[in-house]
């Protein structure tokens, strides 16, 4: 596990999953790949996980990119419904284990 300032979900491998710490939540997230993710930690939206598409964050002003940076208010789309979350406060990342096979 790592703590990042920014992290871009779509560089990362399929089935790492981000811990992401924002003012009054605490996400989890899968990547599945692009910008596809599972995501839970909102009580009403996402208490499980479900399928959503990252957007990244954006500033106060509305200014999207494409990571996901401390700072900054994160981004997806949940069931055709944009969320905006309150300020990134942390970023932690978990790569999958790779695993090894003995032949």
């Amino acid at each position: 596990m790592t703590t990042a300032e920014y992290v871009d979900c779509q560089s990362l491998p399929s089935g790492s999953t981000l811990d992401i710490e924002t003012r009054n939540r605490r996400y989890q997230i899968e990547c599945l790949g692009g910008r596809k993710i599972r995501i839970s930690g909102h009580p009403d939206l996402c208490p499980n996980p479900e399928p959503a598409t990252l957007q990244g964050s954006a500033d106060k002003a509305g200014v999207t990119e494409p990571l996901i940076t401390a700072g900054r208010y994160l981004q997806f789309v949940l069931q055709d419904r944009s969320v905006t979350t309150t300020r990134v406060m942390k970023v932690r990342v978990h790569r999958p284990v790779a695993s090894t096979s003995i032949h």
